[in-house]
């Protein structure tokens, strides 16, 4: 870990947040993406956003931490899961993830996040789920299903994995208009704040 990841880890931890990424352009931009602790579900406001810059800006100054521009955000409804605390914090959840290496033919695979042993299960999306079962239904009916077909159709239905083989992975969005979980809250969540609030100037 670098000296700025470690102060910017050091700093939003340290305010009660929970540090969900951070990165650093060839430009010089540095973005913070933030979030409550577990098991809050409030949303980041504006108000969150400012209170991190304005400690990270401080914190980096006197660490001697070069950046262009500082912009801290909330990691919005498609929230990147980057930690083994992210796959336990939203286990049940909807999730998309991509394979470091090919699987079947595939890389992207979605559906629903379960806990399995030491790694991790994909219950796939029932659209998929059910086209497996429409062909091992047409196998049997044309006489040519087999034992392994029969294996395949079901391994079809669910992806099992380690974080050791995930590239990337973030929560489906899921809008609910009623109030629930995912529903929309207005401008402050993932928005980006003004100039003056988010951008910090240059460090020497």
């Amino acid at each position: 870990m670098t000296n700025w990841q470690s102060a910017v880890e050091r700093t939003v931890t340290g305010l009660g947040y929970d540090l969900v990424d951070a990165e650093k352009s060839a430009g010089g931009l540095l973005r913070v993406f933030i979030d409550h602790l577990p098991p809050s579900p409030a949303f980041i406001t504006v108000d969150d956003c400012e209170k991190v810059t304005r400690q990270l800006q401080h914190v980096l100054e006197v660490e001697g931490c070069a950046y262009e521009r500082l912009e801290v955000s909330s990691p919005g409804l498609d929230r990147p899961l980057t930690k083994a605390a992210d796959y336990a914090r939203f286990a049940g959840e909807q999730i998309e993830i991509t394979l470091k290496l090919p699987f079947k033919g595939r890389k992207k695979f979605s559906g629903r996040l379960q806990a399995l042993g030491e790694g991790w299960r994909l219950m796939l999306d029932e659209p998929r789920a059910g086209r497996a079962a429409k062909r091992a239904a047409a196998a049997a009916a044309a006489g040519a299903e087999t034992a392994a077909g029969a294996e395949g159709a079901l391994a079809d239905q669910a992806l099992d994995f380690s974080l050791d083989e995930v590239r990337e992975a973030h929560l489906v969005p899921v809008v609910d208009f009623k109030g629930r979980r995912f529903a929309a809250p207005g401008t402050a969540t993932g928005a980006a704040l003004p100039d003056d609030e988010i951008d910090g100037g240059r460090i020497q």
